[in-house]
């Protein structure tokens, strides 16, 4: 028979990967109610927010009662400590698709600005890098935590690429500044999916390595 805390435990990963599902989704949603105009994908986002908010705060609780009740062993209590960094990485995800789902909605009073292929690869790559993280956390696998680390210059580079284009959009027609500031908002708030998946691979990379990387490079471990 399991143990009730080895029970609590699988609850929690399943709850994690859940809210991290919804928070994938929800990004998808909002940058997808953009690209193709429909205010009703924006609106499923918000809905969405509240389901990830209460799960947040099971997780929270969760993981405070195996702390108070179980006394779980070393490997278990660094997962927990983690499980408690990814929750609240995950729903500042959620908060980050909302406004994204907002700008998307005033967007859409007005005709199109531009055609739009930056912003969907970049919701296309920050999206695998928060799967990818979680499965690195669930699985404590090091190597993709460090891929996804790496992968967070992509973003970066799409994010500045983007904003010096809608710049030239903005100082070409003064028309053009409302609706440039808002995609490169949209741009800003993917970067900080990415910056928030990456944080959560670091984190796996100091349970597994016991390496801190933050702000640093992520270099291959040697032979």
């Amino acid at each position: 028979m399991h143990r009730r805390v080895d029970i609590e435990m699988q609850e929690l990963r399943r709850d994690l990967l859940h809210m991290a599902s919804l928070a994938e989704t929800s990004i998808g949603k909002a940058v997808r109610a953009l690209v193709v105009r429909d205010s009703r994908l924006a609106e499923e986002v918000f809905r969405t927010e509240d389901e990830i908010n209460k799960l947040e705060l099971a997780i929270d609780d969760r993981c405070l009662r195996i702390l108070a009740l179980h006394a779980p062993e070393a490997s278990d209590l660094r997962f927990i400590t983690m499980a408690l960094k990814t929750n609240s990485d995950l729903e500042r995800i959620g908060d980050q698709a909302v406004n994204i789902a907002e700008r998307a909605i005033e967007l859409l009073k007005e005709p199109p600005l531009k055609p739009l292929i930056d912003i969907p690869r970049m919701a296309e790559l920050v999206q695998r890098m928060l799967k990818d993280a979680l499965d690195a956390f669930v699985h404590g696998d090091a190597v993709i935590a460090r891929d996804v680390c790496r992968r967070d210059d992509q973003v970066d580079e799409l994010d500045d690429q983007l904003f010096r284009e809608l710049m030239t959009y903005m100082m070409q027609d003064s028309r053009a500044i409302t609706r440039a500031m808002s995609l490169i908002l949209i741009s800003r708030h993917l970067e900080r999916v990415a910056d928030h998946a990456t944080n959560i691979a670091e984190e796996v990379i100091y349970m597994v390595q016991g390496k801190n990387i933050k702000h640093h490079a992520a270099p291959e471990p040697p032979d």
